[in-house]
């Protein structure tokens, strides 16, 4: 079977390291889709999912807040500030830190802070959208 090494990894642990047949991931222009025997590949990407295909069928979600993705044509290496596995993801504080995100850009009152509320509100679209791709794959 042909597969490549994968290994997401964040401030504080390795989340996932294994075999996989395929990796999708968001990456900074767009989806990116990852094979054994990619072009070697260095980026960076948006918060949003991971998607992992295992080489026993069986697939992982790990939530990214965004970070680099290096892709050698055996490995590819996730690293992320944040990335929280699909199963640990908490929908009532996803909702609850996206709605004190929506009052502080709300509140703003400079740029700077409406820049970093932006950005957090993003961010925890994007870990509910992982969320859902999460439950509607289970």
């Amino acid at each position: 079977m042909n597969t490549i090494h994968v290994d997401v990894v964040s401030v504080e642990e390795s989340v996932f390291s294994g075999e996989a047949r395929f990796v999708a991931l968001p990456g900074e222009i767009g989806e990116l889709g990852i094979y054994p025997r990619h072009t070697p590949l260095i980026t960076r990407i948006k918060p949003g999912s991971v998607r992992i295909e295992k080489a026993d069928g069986g697939e992982e979600f790990i939530f990214v807040a965004g970070g680099i993705l290096e892709v050698q044509p055996d490995r590819v290496t996730v690293l992320s500030d944040t990335a929280i596995r699909g199963k640990d993801l908490d929908e009532e504080k996803a909702n609850e830190a996206r709605a004190a995100a929506q009052e502080a850009v709300r509140n703003a009152i400079n740029e700077q802070e409406l820049a970093m509320a932006t950005s957090e509100l993003a961010m925890m679209a994007a870990q509910l959208s992982a969320l859902r791709k999460y439950r509607g794959n289970k």
